[in-house]
This record gives structure tokens, C-alpha cells and sequence, in this order.
């Protein structure tokens, strides 16, 4: 019953239904949507009432592989390229010192735990798989760990990817609450773009009837269809494909005229991440054996230098905060999660720079990666 695709479809569907409803109508309304369909998620997962990470259903691999970019895609629909003028630079900026973070947290972690005793002769190729993931999320996890052939050694591949999914997974919540935070203990000016339109809720005042929807999803599609078709026949990662094809589209008053694109963006993105709470499975770390605290130790560390080195540059620069947390997440959590932070936050104004930062660490996350492995 539990793997039955269309029992965790009903499943996902009404976590989503039940946290906006408790965002709406409860004491959870100072809890935004995004970080409670984390929360439900998880909750259930180690419960055993939908599949965690150690009993994946195809289902969740079909939403990172379709749902995500759709989410993407979507939301880039409405977004004005003059964004960039102001938010562009401090956004990059960010992004590469949270990518330095993470090359630093790699170099601190390794030296934490005792790595030969852990890894074995493996430790420069995790050590790889760490900077890759932790750069631009997991879509360069994999490519170095098969390069190096470390998805063969089971237990502490398995070990690895848990204790990234659960870290992945907190710091999503960590990051939703860093701009409050830091606002309260050293407020900095945020970086609005001027004239930008304020965030309507993701809304149900959109009227979309079948025409229109039905437009709506043959234009996603079809960009997601070219994008992978492109992707295959080149070196250039489809994600990057699929956001220049939103890109010039979102310039055309004839797309933006379309309604539909932010409920179906939204909904995407809530999909998306009641599957990444899904994956924060703490049971199935247990099972790794002696050496599962310091993976889980080393794992932590990565992201704890990353993101106090980051937060220390956003100190001395005094960035916007809102953009510091989306850097971080485009790091460790990739673009969909940079963008479902932005979404989250309110600001139309960074959809773009969290989507290029996410799209460049996609790009260059493997090859950090690679550098890193080479030279530890």
C-alpha cells in the first residue's frame, strides 16, 4: 500500500492541502507554507506512512526529475530581466562566498573525524561528492560519486546520502528563518528593486479555465521537452536550457498575460519539497553502523562552516539577508530551493538571481567537485 503511486500522490497532495490550511486558519500562521510541507512531510516519512530515502518510490524520483524544474519554469514566467540591474551582482556575489563556504567547511570536516578510519581510500572522491552537492545541489552529487565508483560501496554511500538529505532538509528550515533572525541582531537595508510588484498570494484569484491551463501546461512541457532534447545533444545542463527558454519568454507580454503560471508554480514547488522532508529520514542513519555519527558529524560541519562563513561576509558587507538565505539554499539545496525560499519570502524581485545562482551552481558544482576530489 505504502509504495501504491497513486496512495502517495493522495498523501503528498493533502500534506500540501493541510499546511496551507494551518498556515491559514491556525496559531501555525506565523509558519510559512513552504517550511511546514517540510515539516509534515519528515513527520510522516519517519512514521513509515509515506516512502523515506531508504524505500524511495519511483514517484518521488518522477517529481525531482519533472515536478522541480516545472516549478522553475513556472515561476520565471512573470519575471522582468531588469531585476537584474540590482539584485544580479549581490546575488552572485553571495553565491560565490557561500561556495567558498563550502570548499572551507570541506577542508574543516575532513579534519574533524578521522576520514581514513571512515572513508577509507574513498575519502578525496566523498570529499568531491560533498563540495559538488554543497556547491549547487544534488545534481552534481551523483556524477562524481560515479566517477569514482562510490555507489557501490553501500553502506557508506547510504550512509552519506541520508545524512545529506537530512542536513539539506534543516537547513531549508534554517535558511526560511535567517533574514528574521538577522534582522532582529543586525538589521541591514534589503535590496528592492525599484518599481518591482509586490507578491500577490500564489493566488487563487487567478482565473484560469481549461483554455488557458490547458495553454499553460503545453507551454511547460513543451520547454521542459526541448530543454532535456538540447541537454542530451550538448554539455549544457537542461535546467540552464530550461531557464533561458523561461527567460525570453517572460519578455513577452503575450506569456505574461496568461494566468495560471504562479499556481502552478507554487503548487510545484510545495511538491517538490514535501518530498525533500520525505527524504530527512533519521532511522535509516542508524543502520549504517559505527561510522554513522561521523558521517553525520562531517556532513554538518560542511554546512556549519558554509554558512557561518557566509553569514560573517554578509556581516562585514552588510547584504540584504533575504539574499544571503537564498545564496545559501542555491548552495546546498540547488535551484528549486532557491527559488521556493525566494517565493517564500516574498520577493518577486529575486525569483530571477535565485534561479541563475541555482542554475550556475548546477553548472559549476561538478566541477568543483572534481577539483576538490583531485586535490585532497
Amino acid at each position: 500500500m505504502i509504495q501504491n503511486p497513486l496512495y502517495i500522490l493522495t498523501v503528498l497532495c493533502g500534506l500540501i492541502f493541510v499546511s496551507e490550511w494551518l498556515t491559514r486558519n491556525t496559531i501555525l500562521k506565523h509558519i510559512s507554507g513552504p517550511l511546514l510541507v517540510i515539516i509534515l512531510g519528515a513527520i510522516l516519512a519517519n512514521l513509515g506512512l509515506i516512502p523515506s530515502a531508504s524505500n524511495a518510490s519511483p514517484v518521488y524520483d518522477s517529481i525531482f526529475k519533472y515536478v522541480a524544474p516545472a516549478s522553475i519554469f513556472y515561476l520565471l514566467l512573470g519575471v522582468n530581466l531588469k531585476e537584474l540591474k540590482k539584485a544580479g551582482l549581490p546575488m552572485l556575489l553571495a553565491f560565490v562566498m557561500g561556495a567558498m563556504g563550502t570548499t572551507l567547511g570541506v577542508i574543516v570536516a575532513l579534519n574533524l573525524i578521522d576520514y581514513q578510519e571512515v572513508f577509507g581510500q574513498n575519502y578525496a572522491a566523498i570529499a568531491g561528492m560533498m563540495t559538488g552537492t554543497y556547491t549547487g545541489g544534488s545534481a552534481n552529487f551523483n556524477a562524481v560519486a560515479l566517477h569514482y565508483d562510490i555507489v557501490r560501496e553501500g553502506a557508506i554511500y547510504t550512509g552519506i546520502v541520508v545524512a545529506d538529505n537530512i542536513v539539506t532538509a534543516v537547513w531549508m528550515l534554517v535558511t526560511l528563518s535567517l533574514p528574521a533572525i538577522m534582522m532582529k541582531l543586525r538589521p541591514h537595508k534589503e535590496l528592492i528593486v525599484a518599481g518591482s510588484e509586490k507578491v500577490e498570494n500564489y493566488t487563487e484569484r487567478e482565473h484560469v479555465g481549461p483554455l488557458r491551463l490547458g495553454l499553460m501546461l503545453f507551454i511547460g512541457l513543451a520547454a521542459m521537452l526541448v530543454s532535456d532534447a538540447l541537454a542530451e545533444s550538448t554539455a549544457i545542463p537542461s535546467v540552464l536550457i530550461l531557464t533561458t527558454i523561461a527567460l525570453v519568454l517572460a519578455q513577452l507580454k503575450v506569456i505574461q498575460n496568461i494566468p495560471g503560471a504562479k499556481l502552478l508554480g507554487m503548487f510545484a514547488v510545495y511538491l517538490f519539497l514535501v518530498v525533500v522532508g520525505a527524504f530527512c529520514e533519521l532511522t535509516a542513519l542508524v543502520e549504517v553502523g559505527e561510522h554513522a555519527v561521523s558521517i553525520l558529524l562531517f556532513t554538518v560541519m560542511i554546512v556549519l562552516v558554509h554558512g557561518a562563513f557566509l553569514i560573517l561576509m554578509g556581516l562585514l558587507l552588510k547584504s540584504d539577508w533575504s539574499i544571503i538565505a537564498i545564496a545559501s539554499q542555491a548552495n546546498i539545496g540547488g535551484a528549486s530551493t532557491a527559488l521556493a525560499l525566494a517565493k517564500s519570502f516574498k520577493r518577486n524581485d529575486l525569483l530571477l538571481p535565485a534561479i541563475l545562482a541555482g542554475s550556475l551552481g548546477t553548472g559549476l558544482g561538478t566541477y568543483m567537485g572534481f577539483v576538490v576530489a583531485g586535490l585532497v
